[in-house]
This record gives C-alpha cells, sequence and structure tokens, in this order.
C-alpha cells in the first residue's frame, strides 16, 4: 500500500510535546501541517519549541538554516478546528479523556472531507471505543508516537474492530515514508509496548520488596548483564512514578484484575508520598543537589586459586561463559555431565528459575552456586549469583573468585527464583507470546515494538529463541511452582513451542 503523498496536508491537534513533535515529523517529511490547539496561543508556542531545538542543530552544523526555514513554513498555527477542511490525516494528541476525544472526532466528521484518516495518538484509550459513535468508524485509528516523536523510531498503527485495514496500511506506510518503524497492532489494553513492557518494572520491585537487592544492584545487573540501557528504577524516576503507575494500575484494570499486572505497593507509596522521581527531586534515588546515587553491592575480592575450571555437558544458554573463561586463559576441563561448572568447592549452575536451595534437594548439586542470564557473556561486566542456605561459605567464595577471574563484578543476591535478568526475559517474553497467541501483534511486530519503542537489546521473543528451545517456558514453569501464582503461569503459545519445536522466528 503507498504512503500518502506530500501533497495531502496533516493536521495535529495538541500543541504540547507530543503534538509539536508530531508536526515536526510530518513537516519534515516534506507535507504541510496544521498544528491547532483550543489554547489561545498554544499552537504558535508549539512552532516556537520546534524552531529552538532545530535551530541547535543548524548551529551545530547538522542542519542547514534554508532546510530549517523551509520545514517550520510547513507549519501552520491555527486557532480552530473548522479550519482543517482540507486535511487529509488528522492526528489527535490531547488529553487522555474518551468523551473529550469522542467530541473532537464527532466534531472532525462534520468539518473534514469523507476521505479524511482520523487518527488518535493515545497510549492507554480503546480506538474501538473512540469510533463506537461515530458516523464512519471505519476511518477511525490509532497512531501512537512515542515521546519524543522527532527522535523515537516506533509508531503502533492501532486497528480498532471497525478500522478498515487498508487505511491502516496507508497509514503504516506513511509512517514508514516519515522515516519511521510502525507496527500493526490491535485495540487491546497497553496495545503492544504498554503491556509487554509491564514485567520490566514489576519483576524487580517485586525482588525488592523480597529483600533480593536494592534498586542500585537491581538497576546494575540489567544494565550491565541484561544490555538494558537504563534499569527499571532509574527508568520510573525518569518517567515518573505517578504516570508509570497509572499505567499499570490502567492495563490491571482493562484486564479484569490479572494478577500478571498487579501494581506494586512499593510504587504506590511513592505516588503517595509525592515522590514522583526526577521532576520532584526524589523517587528511589535522591535527585537534589549534590545527591551521591547509591553503588551496586558488589562481593569483595576474593582469593583466586589455581585450578582446573570443570565444565561437564552442555551449558546451553550459558556457553559464552566457558569461552569467557577461555579467554581469561583458565585452564578448562570438558567432560560429560549435567551442564554444570565446577570449580574449587563450587558447583555452578544457570538458574532454570528455582531457589539453589530447591535443586539442591531436588537435583543433589551439593555447594550449588547458580547465577544470572547475560546477554552477552563475553561482553558483560556484572553478574548476579546466589547460593543455596546449604551452600559453604568456602563454595560461595571459590564461585565469586572464578567470576572474578573472569573480569565480572559479582553481587550476591539472597536465594530467589530467576534471579534478575533471566527472570525479567522470562516475564517479558512471556507478555509478549501472549500478545502473539491473542492477535495483538506478529512475532516480528512485537519484537521490533520492544526495541524501537522502549530500546530493549533484543526482542524479547528472538531473544528467548536464542537461549534454546523451552528454556524460557521452564523457568516460567519452575517461577510459578516456587510461588504458586497465577501471575506466573506460562503462555500456552510458549508451552506449545516448546513441545512441537518450533521458534518465534520461523
Amino acid at each position: 500500500m503507498q504512503a500518502l503523498k506530500p501533497s495531502v496536508k496533516i493536521a495535529v491537534i495538541g500543541a504540547g510535546a507530543m503534538g509539536s513533535g508530531i508536526a515536526q515529523v510530518a513537516a519534515q517529511a516534506g507535507h504541510s501541517v496544521y498544528l491547532q490547539d483550543q489554547q489561545a496561543g498554544a499552537a504558535e508556542k508549539g512552532k516556537a519549541g520546534v524552531a529552538k531545538v532545530l535551530q541547535k542543530r543548524v548551529d551545530s552544523g547538522k542542519m542547514q538554516q534554508t532546510d530549517l526555514d523551509a520545514l517550520l513554513g510547513r507549519i501552520q498555527p491555527i486557532d480552530n478546528v473548522e479550519e482543517l477542511a482540507d486535511a487529509g490525516l488528522v492526528i489527535e494528541a490531547i488529553i487522555e479523556n474518551l468523551d473529550i476525544k469522542r467530541q473532537l472526532f464527532a466534531k472532525l466528521e462534520s468539518v473534514c472531507g469523507e476521505n479524511v484518516i482520523l487518527a488518535t495518538n493515545t497510549s492507554s484509550i480503546s480506538v474501538t471505543s473512540l469510533g463506537a459513535q461515530l458516523k464512519r468508524p471505519e476511518r477511525l485509528l490509532g497512531m501512537h508516537f512515542f515521546n519524543p516523536a522527532p527522535l523515537m523510531a516506533l509508531v503502533e498503527v492501532i486497528l480498532g474492530l471497525a478500522t478498515d485495514k487498508k487505511l491502516a496500511e496507508v497509514v503504516h506506510a506513511t509512517a514508514a515514508a516519515w522515516g519511521k518503524k510502525p507496527v500493526f497492532a490491535t485495540s487491546t489494553p497497553g496495545f503492544i509496548v504498554n503491556r509487554v513492557a509491564r514485567p520490566f518494572y514489576a519483576e524487580s520491585l517485586r525482588l525488592m520488596q523480597e529483600q533480593a537487592a536494592e534498586p542500585a544492584t537491581l538497576d546494575a545487573l540489567l544494565r550491565d548483564a541484561g544490555n538494558f540501557r537504563m534499569g527499571p528504577f532509574e527508568l520510573m524516576d525518569l518517567i515518573g512514578h505517578d504516570v508509570n503507575y497509572a499505567v499499570t494500575e490502567s492495563v490491571f484494570s482493562a484486564y479484569y484484575g490479572d494478577f500478571r499486572f498487579q501494581p506494586s505497593l512499593i510504587q504506590k507509596a511513592l505516588v503517595e508520598a509525592g515522590r514522583l522521581g526526577r521532576k520532584t527531586g526524589q523517587g528511589f534515588y535522591s535527585y537534589a543537589e549534590g545527591a551521591e546515587r547509591p553503588s551496586p553491592v558488589v562481593a569483595t575480592t576474593q582469593t583466586f586459586t589455581e585450578q582446573p575450571v570443570i565444565i561437564e555437558g552442555e551449558l546451553g544458554a550459558a556457553s559464552g561463559l566457558a569461552e569467557r573463561f577461555k579467554q581469561a586463559g583458565l585452564n578448562i576441563i570438558e567432560r560429560a555431565g549435567a551442564g554444570v561448572i565446577r570449580f574449587g568447592e563450587a558447583t555452578l549452575a544457570l538458574t532454570d528459575g528455582r531457589m539453589a536451595s530447591e535443586r539442591v534437594v531436588s537435583d543433589g548439586l551439593q555447594d550449588l552456586v547458580v547465577f544470572d542470564l547475560a546477554k552477552d557473556y563475553q561482553q558483560a561486566s556484572r553478574l548476579a549469583i546466589a547460593a543455596a542456605k546449604q551452600t559453604s561459605a568456602a563454595a560461595v567464595n571459590d564461585a565469586t573468585a572464578l567470576l572474578q577471574k573472569a573480569g565480572l563484578a559479582v553481587s550476591l543476591l539472597s536465594d530467589s527464583p530467576g534471579l534478575v535478568v533471566m527472570r525479567t526475559l522470562a516475564m517479558l517474553t512471556n507478555e509478549a507470546a501472549d500478545a502473539v497467541l491473542q492477535g495483538v501483534a506478529s512475532a516480528a511486530d512485537v519484537d521490533l515494538a520492544m526495541c524501537a519503542g522502549v530500546n530493549y537489546p533484543q526482542g524479547p521473543l528472538s531473544w528467548s529463541d536464542s537461549l534454546g528451545q523451552g528454556v524460557i517456558w521452564q523457568v516460567l514453569t519452575n517461577l510459578q511452582a516456587s510461588y504458586g501464582e497465577d501471575r506466573y503461569r506460562p503462555s500456552l503459545l510458549l508451552r506449545r513451542n516448546a513441545f512441537n519445536g518450533q521458534s518465534f522466528s520461523a
């Protein structure tokens, strides 16, 4: 399907940061753009904001002044919706209120031509519900940009129940022509990103609540072992706890109280206390002038004793750790076994979603130390471990010394199922798999959305595939058994794939 031609006029309603950013994107693509806001002077202010940001690019030599002048000449601030009659695509970016949006779209139907495409930038309101009272609901869809719109690549193209699929394809092609990475999604709570991303925050909040580790340590592990750009606590502080908590509550309520989306009492307390993050100067961290960020907990350096590292069997998803040992010049002995590493008194094994204490009893692994998943064991700078209560102090020291010798900062957590990166990935994958199972989006679009929308190091579904058949399903099965909670129930699609040998990338 072809994109809208640059000759088609675009209207953006709402001249705040998001609306003016969308106007900039459309103008950069060569469209004439109407920028309208009901507040007097807001549209002019929005255009001035675009000019200010882009002037910095001109001043730094990254943009020509003539190009900026031409772009700004294509943005026309207007006062009244009635002036939008000749717009071919109208994108609404106003307050998140169902009734107000419905009134606006009803007005637009009476003002604009019958062939106009109406789009909402809503992040949480049902497109189906927005279109239910329109005369032509098939011409309404979601066009969900991410903030800041000029910089963030993702656009979720949302189909309501009545949306004309051909129009959605036109908008998808148009977003691509504007330099974005569009994905299709059906109008379900949270769409793709705001649904699939919930566990990124929820699992670390749960680990904190269980006193497995403090925020600084959990953030560092997800950055330095998981390759996420930011840890969940610093990201929640950046977003604002009022916003992040409200989204979680909205998704939780929309899914009829499904405990997979249950909000955290810890975050609720921060909201009640007015500790909303950076914008108030205090969240999980203090942003007061001169305040020092807490350091992640790192095990003290242990004395390394030269002795063989024995690798028994295939390490699977942790095979990169064996390569790291070899690159460190350690003496490696490989022999048959159950996929564990033995060094000194310690037996090391990749977490499978069970507590180390349980595996000592169930698998007969003495002096067991479990270690976390890393996105790339050869590049990671930090790794979490946990020891069974039955594990000796000497074994913990040997495990720590081995990992430190390989250049890893080691954080010892309490004996928690799934640790940090593995547990987070498992739950992200679970939500992504259910989104695919329920027809919200394709596996490829889910992965693209999470990479382009929230900068994940890899789409959760393709990352899951890379670990091996059924690994994430087994981790989730063990997590559910450990907690006895529906929160950790594995997606039927993950179970199906585990038994039929199919991958998400197939």
